[in-house]
């Protein structure tokens, strides 16, 4: 039987991940994950594609007490109250997402740090700026990441924070998550149905340490997985799905398809 062997949500988009002890999965996913992300000068959603150095900057976000912090490597902090500000609306890829500019220390120290003009913004709807809004879900499993280490030489597996996933999964075979699609998969207290695949880009190619690009995933996934057979182009790896019974994620806890 497979087990949960990490967890990680991203509080603000595209900024660093954080490693979670357990998460709460609702109907909409994990509510504080990817809960704000940051807009230019043009109200254009800036992720990491935009510019990596993203990455390296370290949030804390305590939802219940409406409290924010953001470590910059430096060491610098900019930390507050959540006071919310003007509407705003923004892209996400194809669709549009809206919320709320907040007011306080972090578009100054972002826009310090990037070297442009940044605001942070708080996505209106919990999940809101989950990328794939049917599938607030997504699973990938080590296997799967030590498979892609190995098929490319390295000596250990690939870092799972470049593909920026809530659920790691330890204990089954290599890409065996992709046989999930389609079915109920129980995950502690919580059932999820997957969906299909994620078409990767290139974020994963880079190194979240460092938010340079330093290895070039999609041609190595590409090389040994190859394209997906329905469009000849998507470079898949793990799944994402959404939530059957929403229910407590916690590390350790069993991973099995019903």
């Amino acid at each position: 039987m497979g087990h949960v062997s990490w967890l990680t949500t991203a509080p603000v988009k595209g900024l660093a991940l954080v490693a979670e002890d357990e998460v709460l999965l609702e109907r909409h996913g994990v509510a504080h994950n990817r809960r704000f992300c940051l807009v230019d000068e043009d109200r254009r959603r800036y992720g990491a594609l935009r510019d990596g150095r993203i990455q390296l900057v370290q949030p804390r976000y305590d939802a219940e007490a409406g409290r924010l912090a953001l470590e910059f490597p430096d060491g610098d902090v900019a930390q507050g109250p959540v006071a919310l500000g003007e509407e705003i609306t923004t892209d996400l890829f194809d669709a549009r997402v809206r919320g709320r500019i907040v007011e306080g220390p972090w578009g100054a120290a972002l826009s310090a740090f990037i070297g442009r003009p940044l605001r942070l913004m708080y996505v209106e709807s919990p999940g809101g700026s989950v990328d794939r809004s049917r599938g607030p879900v997504s699973i990938v499993s080590d296997a799967s990441l030590d498979e892609l280490g190995r098929r490319s030489g390295g000596d250990e597996p690939v870092d799972g924070r470049r593909f920026r996933m809530l659920i790691g999964v330890g204990g089954v075979a290599a890409h065996e998550e992709d046989g999930w699609c389609g079915r109920e998969v129980r995950i502690g207290e919580a059932v999820v149905r997957p969906l299909e695949p994620v078409a990767r880009c290139a974020i994963t190619t880079q190194n979240p340490d460092t938010g340079r690009p330093d290895f070039d995933t999609l041609r190595e996934i590409k090389r040994y997985r190859g394209p997906r057979l329905e469009d000849g182009k998507s470079i898949d790896f793990g799944v994402f799905g959404e939530v059957v019974e929403p229910g407590r994620i916690r590390r350790g806890d069993p991973v099995e398809p019903v």
